[in-house]
């Protein structure tokens, strides 16, 4: 009985082996593709991350590169220090600047080191000249409130100053405040009609058409197209055509905003972007 037990025991331990050897057989397979499949995932993941932080790197180089050729040394600065959220700051406060004057420049370079220059100047001199220059800088920035401050302490100093009435009028357009321009643009357009290059009669022209004044402001645009091609002028007067049913017209001018862009300059190019990006969506609606 002893020995039949023992027999017994001695080959349910042989069984329990043989199936404890096959079963790890059986899985194996199974374990080597999971395991095979864990590397191609972690070796693709690894390839996107690769690709994701040399992108990365390219788009922090341009933006130092960027604030090189402008002279920001505290930017460039931030841009090493701070890769990232510093190349993400620089691109959206500096590369693209504000969105309030976007498309709605002023001529001439501005530079935002001249403000405290300006401030100095205006601190041992306090003439009109330098407030108003300084008025121009916060435009170019899209501080509005600042700038009408200070052109209205030029103003305050010389009254007469034809250029400082000019770019307080486009402030206050920006500022959404067409009827309080208006004196202030046609003064200085009866005075002299090409005033800034023509600048001071589209910001007139962008004045009555918030006014309501639609066909004031063809006569003033048409009258700018005649001896200047700004894609500002040309775009806001197809807008206009296309909205007193005159499509044809509407057409001929973006054709040749359209054909002008790709043969411009690049600094103008990026300056009239928003102009000409118009210009496609009005052209596709038309047809």
């Amino acid at each position: 009985m002893e020995s039949g037990s023992f027999r017994l025991a001695k080959a349910s331990q042989r069984i329990a082996k043989k199936f404890a050897a096959r079963k790890p057989a059986r899985q194996a397979p199974h374990m080597d593709s999971v395991e095979t499949g864990g590397d191609t995932v972690f070796r693709v993941e690894s390839w996107f991350s690769l690709i994701a932080v040399g992108l990365l790197a390219l788009f922090n180089l341009g933006m130092i590169i960027d604030a090189i050729r402008k002279r920001e040394w505290v930017w460039v600065g931030i841009l090493l220090i701070f890769p990232g959220l510093g190349t993400l700051w620089y691109f959206f406060y500096i590369f693209r600047g504000p969105t309030a004057t976007r498309g709605f420049e002023l001529p001439g370079a501005t530079d935002r080191r001249r403000i405290r220059e300006l401030q100095a100047q205006i601190h041992h001199l306090d003439k009109a000249h330098h407030h108003s220059q300084l008025g121009d800088v916060y435009f170019q920035q899209g501080k509005l409130a600042k700038a009408e401050a200070s052109y209205r302490a030029a103003l305050a100093r010389d009254p007469q100053d034809r250029d400082t009435r000019a770019h307080l009028g486009q402030c206050l357009l920006r500022l959404q405040r067409a009827a309080a321009a208006r004196p202030l643009l046609e003064s200085v357009v009866t005075e002299k009609p090409d005033h800034d290059y023509g600048h001071t009669m589209m910001a007139l022209a962008e004045t009555v058409t918030a006014l309501g004044e639609s066909a004031n402001a063809i006569l003033y645009w048409q009258h700018l197209t005649q001896s200047h091609t700004y894609p500002r002028a040309k775009v806001q007067l197809a807008e206009l055509y296309a909205a007193t049913n005159q499509p044809e017209r509407a057409r001929a001018e973006l054709k040749e905003v359209l054909a002008d862009d790709p043969h411009t300059p690049a600094y103008q190019r990026r300056r009239d972007r928003v102009w000409v990006q118009r210009a496609r969506a009005l052209a596709r609606k038309l047809g």
